[in-house]
């Protein structure tokens, strides 16, 4: 798909991610939302929810998440009423404890690792539902990579990726938030980041 993306963020830059949703729904064949349930995921559910309240959720549970962020993931998927598809990696966490374990980030086996529990699922996601634009929570001021991209990028796959919100802060999330009455959870772990401004490896 070939697109002006430098046209389209300067189009984009002034609207509201309620008005960003819109134009990818419209311009989109095979739109999805991936999650993970971290913290501030609910805004972008349920900005998306609100324009379009069937929109695949492509949930890629890692199965190391907290229990404050499974009882988090379960109050968002029903209040929002999600049209959730869950994804898990092929081996069981309770056999991944005894073969591998979690690995450092410096150790050579973090590798394998994640590609268990997070790019072999997602991976098998997108190959079953074939999207041709990903909504995703990018912000900028994350990490290095996301950075460099913008409300709206393409990946080396073709697919359009858009991140409504992605010039807003921490703050300024909160008082969508709070606006919405939507709940937030901060008890988060990613066992293949670590570090909180390392890029967990589906974007970059």
């Amino acid at each position: 798909m070939n697109i002006n993306i430098e046209q389209i963020n300067s189009e984009l830059r002034t609207k509201t991610p309620s008005e960003i949703i819109q134009w990818a729904i419209d311009f989109a064949k095979k739109p999805v939302v991936t999650t993970n349930f971290r913290p501030y995921e609910v805004a972008i559910l349920h900005a998306i929810n609100t324009v379009k309240a069937d929109l695949k959720v492509i949930w890629c549970d890692t199965g190391y998440n907290t229990p404050q962020t499974y009882k988090h993931a379960e109050i968002i998927i029903k209040q929002l009423d999600l049209n959730i598809h869950l994804y898990v990696p092929k081996q069981t966490t309770a056999h991944r404890d005894i073969v591998l374990g979690i690995p450092h980030v410096d150790d050579p086996k973090h590798k394998l690792f994640t590609e268990q529990v997070k790019l072999e699922p997602f991976k098998r996601a997108m190959a079953e539902h074939q999207p041709d634009l990903w909504f995703t929570n990018l912000r900028k001021g994350q990490t290095a990579f996301r950075n460099s991209i913008d409300i709206v990028s393409q990946g080396a796959d073709g697919i359009i990726k858009v991140s409504p919100f992605y010039y807003w802060s921490d703050e300024e999330l909160d008082a969508y938030l709070n606006e919405h009455n939507l709940p937030n959870e901060f008890k988060y772990f990613d066992p293949t980041k670590q570090l909180e401004n390392r890029e967990c490896g589906l974007h970059a």
